[in-house]
This record gives structure tokens, sequence and C-alpha cells, in this order.
């Protein structure tokens, strides 16, 4: 069937777009690419303090823990391949800055190729973090004490920006920032994440910015999850969270703590806009804590595959998935300008190819297309302050770019 798509941005071009808080329309800007060319790294074995550029069409392997000390940068050109060793992780304590391009993304993996086999990005400290068309795969590695860790975790007041890149098959949280960072989070595909915890995209302590044309599938916990601090209530988080797609979130941890496509608790607002969310165990949850008369939202299209379907954790537990799309007990309600299916067929976003997923196992090989085809009712539905259409995937080019 024809689709109602286009690929027309020009290499070497990036969306970075803002929004501020239902305030004003959307600001979009288009920014060269600037490729770090200083103190190449010589290809081959790094450990240790690591400064310099990892050079394209080169391959590093990283054989123990490496550090970026504060003051030093670490680069990556586009093309650059990092193969990880002996379940190390990467503490950024400076500057971290990957940069690749559509046609070279840069590639971080285990030497294994298999989930939760390395350490990620502990980047706690940081004083910088630029992540672009680039893989970040099976990390979540244990640490210690032998908890699984996230794969990007930043706890300080610094400017986080990850657009156009690739987070699969982690352990727990792919996305943990807090403490005041500012975040531009867009157009990533996070996928088959969280062993039998774990969120995509975990923002908390006053955290501000924004998460758009995102695809998250399969993740353990919640896709998107707001908080503020229930002992520091302020500076509070506010994340404007639009034109994301959500697919089969939150079923590992099973109905103990069922995961959501987005919460919002702990003195947090969101403002959550044209968002698909499909076979998804809870739709949007605003929890009793949240700042919930702050907290805006509507033009979400929800949608479920099936009627009813098993708890992970207790099977004999039978869920039904549209009850759920506003959970009870929350304070949320359907929007008039909700898409809200009644039933099998009805408000169907009608993806190029989607093998039906409800629940799956960390790991699951994510073959989907999240693209419209025509006649989606998710054209045109959207809040035009964020976007005509609904999902990561608008018919203006502005969305998801895989």
């Amino acid at each position: 069937m024809k689709l109602r798509y286009i690929y027309t941005l020009a290499t070497g071009l990036l969306l970075a777009a803002t929004f501020s808080a239902c305030q004003k329309a959307e600001v979009t800007t288009f920014d060269k690419i600037k490729i770090p060319a200083s103190s190449p790294i010589a290809p081959g074995n790094i450990s240790g303090f690591v400064k310099g550029t990892l050079v394209t069409g080169q391959t590093y392997t990283i054989t123990a823990d490496i550090t970026i000390k504060k003051g030093d940068t670490l680069s990556a050109q586009p093309g650059a391949t990092v193969i990880v060793k002996n379940n190390a992780q990467i503490t950024v304590q400076g500057v971290l800055q990957l940069i690749g391009s559509k046609d070279q993304p840069i590639s971080f993996n285990s030497d294994s190729n298999k989930p939760g086999t390395w350490g990620g990005l502990q980047c706690d400290t940081a004083q910088a973090i630029t992540v672009k068309w680039t893989h970040i795969d099976n990390t979540g590695g244990p640490d210690a004490s032998g908890s699984a860790r996230g794969t990007l975790k930043v706890k300080a007041a610094i400017k986080v920006d990850i657009e156009d890149s690739w987070f699969t098959n982690g352990q727990d949280d792919l996305m943990a920032i807090s403490n005041g960072a500012n975040v531009t989070i867009l157009r990533n595909t996070i996928s088959s994440s969280g062993s039998t915890d774990g969120e995509g995209i975990n923002l908390k302590t006053g955290v501000t910015g924004t998460v758009a044309y995102n695809v998250i599938f399969s993740q353990a916990g919640s896709g998107v999850k707001l908080e503020t601090s229930s002992s520091k209530p302020f500076p509070q988080t506010e994340v404007n969270v639009y034109n994301n797609t959500f697919v089969a979130i939150g079923w590992r941890r099973g109905s103990a703590e069922p995961g959501r496509a987005v919460s919002v608790g702990v003195n947090a607002i969101g403002h959550i806009y044209n968002n698909i969310i499909v076979n998804c165990y809870h739709g949007i949850e605003l929890f009793t804590d949240g700042d919930i008369p702050h907290t805006t939202y509507g033009n979400n299209l929800f949608y479920a595959t099936v009627d009813t379907y098993a708890d992970l954790v207790d099977p004999s537990q039978k869920i039904n998935i549209r009850s759920n799309f506003y959970p009870a007990g929350a304070l949320g309600t359907p929007q008039p300008t909700d898409l809200i299916s009644k039933k099998i067929g009805d408000k169907d976003p009608l993806f190029v190819r989607t093998d039906g997923t409800v629940a799956a196992p960390n790991g699951y090989p994510n073959t989907n297309d999240y693209h419209l085809q025509t006649g989606s009712p998710a054209f045109s539905a959207g809040n035009p302050k964020y976007n005509l259409d609904m999902g990561a995937y608008t018919s203006d080019n502005k969305g998801n770019q895989h």
C-alpha cells in the first residue's frame, strides 16, 4: 500500500526541537553536525583514562573499564565501532560527544552481542552528553553486587542531547536522568529492554525538556516515567512528551507493578500529546501524588490488538487492556481529543508492519515498522501545537528517521 511518509532529511542535518510547556508553538531548527576531529585515538585495545576522538571506519576494543576525566572529552566520528569486553563500563566525568550520521552510525556493543553483557555509559557526574546516530546495544551487565546497570545514567544539572539513536536489549533503565538535567530526547528507537524491571526513559528530580518522536517497544517497566522527589519537591520535573509510539510496554513486572506508556507522579508535570499507545499494560497513568493540576494531555491514540491478555507473573489473571488505557485509581481521564479503540480494528493506527506483540521477553527481535499507512486515523488528529499527526512517524518528516 502507498505509505504516507517521506525520507527527505538531507545528510548532515539534524532536527532539534524545543517546546515551552503549552505556551508557544514548536520551534524547529536544523543544525549542521559538527564532527569532532581532534586528537585521534589509534584503533585497537583501550582501557583506563581515555580522551580524544574515535575515528571513522576504525574499530576499538574496550578491554577494561574506561574513564573520561573531568575536563576531558571523548568524541566519536561517524562509522566508528566500539566492541566492549569483560563486562566493562564507560564512566564519564567530562564530556561525551558521539556524533554519527544516518549513513554511518556509530556502534557500541559487547563482543558476545548478547543482552546484558557490558556496563553501559555511567555519566552521573558528566559535564555534557551528546549522542546522535549511535547504536548502543546489549548493556546492563551486572555491577559488583550483581545488579544490572542502566544504559545511560546522569545525575547532574547538564545538557543531555540524545537524538536519532538506537538502544536495544538493556537490562535496566535505558536512560535514567535526574538532578536538574535539561534533556532533548528526539527520534530514538528503544527496543526489547529491561529484564524484569527498567524504564525506557526515567526522568526525576527537576529534569526539564522534551521527549518526542521516539519509538519504545517491549520495555519491562514504563516507556516514559516522570517524578520529582518526595523529600525535595522543587524544582519540579516538567517534560513535554509528544509524538512518541509506545508498543507492548510494561508487562514483565506483572500486576504487582504494571508498567505504563507514560506515568506522571511525585510532584512532576507532564505535557502529553499526540502519542500512539498500543498493547501497553497501562496507557497514561497520572498518579495522585503528581502535579496533576498543571499536567496537560490529549490527542493520544490508544489501541489493542487483543481484548484481554494474561498477566505474565500471574497467568490466571486476565488483563483487559482497553480498561487500562487510563487505569482505575489514577487521575487520568479520557479526553475529547483522544482516539480510543473500543474493539479490535477500531482506531487501528495501521502500522506498516507489526507482529501484534503484546508481551515479549528481553532481547525480543523487533522487526516491526511503525510508519503509518495511508488512511491511518493518526493523520491530522494531533494537537497542532506539537504536530498535526500522531505518533513517531509524521507526514511532515519532523519525526523519527529510522
